[in-house]
Formats: C-alpha cells, structure tokens, sequence
C-alpha cells in the first residue's frame, strides 16, 4: 500500500506540473546562435542530427580490429578507457569513441529510445566506412547500449564488450525478489531518483534540479566508490573537458539517460540469442565484484540466463577498473582474439 500510495503521489505531481506547463529549457545546440561552438569532426544522420566523434590508434584504413566505443553517464568521447598506443600498433588497433546524443558536441535527441543508440552506431560506422562488420565496447550507461546493439544491429558485429554495464532493475527477466532486494543496496537517493525516472518520466528533471531533498548521487557526484575506485579516482578526475559533457544541457544528456536506461524496454537483454552461433565472434562482460554503484548480483543472473557470454569477475575491484594499468590493453585484446563460446 506505501508503494501503491506513493506511485499516486509522484503521478499527481507529475500531472500537476503537466498543468502547469512545467518544461526544461531548450537545448543549447552546439553551432546554435548563443550555444557552444563546434569543435570536433561530426557526421550527419539520416534524420539530420549531427554526431561528434574522435579517433583513437592506427589509422582506420589500416587497421585490423576496428573497435567502437560508447561512454557512460556524465561523460563524453573524451572519456575513453585507456590503452596504450604500442599495444594499438601492435595489434592493428582503431578505436572509435562518439558523444551520445545530446552530451559534448552531438545534437540532442528528443525522440531518443533504446533502439535508437544502435542505428547512431551503424551510421556512424558507417559514414565513415569501417567496413560490414566492426567491435563495440561500452562502459557503465554504455554498456545499456551494447545490449541495444546484440538486439537490433546484431549482424553488423565482429565482437560485443560490455565493461561494469548499469543494469535495469525493471527487466522483465529479473525475479522481483532479487531485483527489489539489490534495489535497496542503493543509496535512499538513488532509489528515489530511478524510481522518478521510471514511473513519471516528466518529472525527472524537476526531481534533479529540486532544492528539497537529495538527488541521484551519481549526477551531483558524490556516489560510493569502492576502496580501489577511490585510489583510481586521481588519475581520471578532473576531467579538463568536463564542461563540454552537458553543455548543451543537462535533460537531454543526464536526464534522459536516466528515463531512458532505467525505463521501459522494448525488448528484455535475457531473451537475447547468442549473436554468434558459428563462432565467429563473442561477446564478453566484465565486472568487478566490490562495484558499488552497479552491483554484482545481477550481473550474475544474466550470465546464467545468456551463457554463451564471457564472464570475467574481479576479485576485490570497482566499477573504475578498467583505468587500472594495463587492463584496456588486456580487455581489448580478450574480445579481437577470443571466440563465442558456442
């Protein structure tokens, strides 16, 4: 009954703001009188957005792996996962990271969907011509879309990494008892902010930028990191690009990725199939077992549920790891040369 009385209560806000005409600003678009200049190279979609990139490696032309890689939450093609340049030389690496829509210099998308990371990803590879098939990796918010990927581009893929991938507590394939119970390890915030954003979306950006109580922890940057997220954390932060991450606004790239990562799906990641039935490729997720802002749990439920994915279980680390040194370089080199387990 509290649960039922306070979806009525966040519904009635919602639908008193909708009254109200309650609205976020408009989107400072880059290249738009009075928005953020344009700096990096962008493609245009086939719907007339305009999507930044940034190329990492050997050249593409010559490159044996040609790896994609999407960011998570609050970051931007900047933020990649570190890999040292002679290990790219040696294998023949080209690495393609992109701001997802609506964060750094990549035009908003107010019809946003699940769906709709995966088609950027095939246009995107595309335009700049990576071939029929190509590697993605995702980290964190980015590993949702890897998910997207497996289900609507799945024959464009060479390989699938997914790296500490935010999970949903609101798949369908989930037992409630687990879901709800690894719900409750999160900060009281956090649950309140994913609750807002999954029930009444229209109120997630008024719910982040309140003043009365907390806010997802993540976005105002004060989550719980484990011990070795901890030591990680100078090297990464601060991040000198930092305000280029939401400068276009921070509905159509914090919030929206919350309504949209946290909302419903059109489609459950544990009902996929294994993209790779004749062993050409293979998928592979990564985790640590001490991540405290993406618990481990269910990470182990889906691997039960998908066992042609590759497990790989980190004994005492984060959800930062892949900044450890030399782990990019291993991880990288795991997905080119490894193949599917069935």
């Amino acid at each position: 009954m509290k649960k039922i009385a306070l979806v009525l209560l966040i519904g009635m806000l919602g639908w008193a703001f909708q009254a109200i005409k309650f609205r976020p600003p408009p989107p400072r678009t880059c290249g738009s009188p009075g928005g953020p200049p344009i700096t990096a190279p962008r493609i245009k979609l086939s719907d007339g957005r305009y999507l930044a990139y940034k190329e990492h490696g050997v050249p593409r032309e010559k490159a044996l792996y040609k790896i994609i890689f999407i960011h998570g939450f609050d970051c931007c093609r900047h933020d990649m996962i570190p890999f040292s340049p002679e290990f790219a030389e040696e294998m023949g690496i080209y690495l393609l990271s992109f701001d997802r829509a609506g964060y750094g210099e990549s035009d908003p998308n107010p019809k946003r969907r699940v769906k709709s990371i995966a088609l950027d990803v095939e246009e995107l590879a595309d335009n700049l011509g990576l071939g029929p098939k190509f590697y993605v990796i995702g980290f964190s918010m980015g590993g949702q879309a890897i998910w997207a990927c497996l289900e609507y581009i799945p024959h464009r893929l060479a390989g699938a990494g997914l790296i500490a991938p935010v999970v949903n507590y609101w798949w369908p394939g989930f037992p409630a008892n687990l879901s709800r119970a690894v719900y409750k390890q999160q900060f009281l915030q956090d649950q309140w902010a994913l609750r807002v954003a999954h029930y009444t979306p229209s109120l997630t950006y008024w719910w982040n930028t309140q003043k009365w109580f907390p806010t997802s922890s993540v976005a105002s940057h004060t989550p719980d990191f484990s011990d070795q997220d901890k030591q990680l954390l100078p090297h990464i932060f601060p991040k000198q690009h930092a305000t280029q991450i939401s400068q276009q606004g921070e509905y159509e790239s914090l919030h929206r990725d919350l309504m949209i990562g946290f909302g419903n799906w059109d489609f459950d990641p544990m009902d996929l199939e294994n993209p790779f039935p004749n062993k050409e490729g293979s998928v592979h997720l990564w985790h640590g077992d001490d991540d405290r802002l993406v618990p481990v749990t269910l990470q182990r439920y889906i691997v039960e549920k998908l066992p042609w994915i590759h497990y790989h279980e980190l004994s005492g680390s984060g959800h930062m790891f892949p900044h450890m040194k030399d782990m990019t370089d291993g991880i990288i080199r795991t997905l080119c040369l490894e193949r599917s387990k069935q």
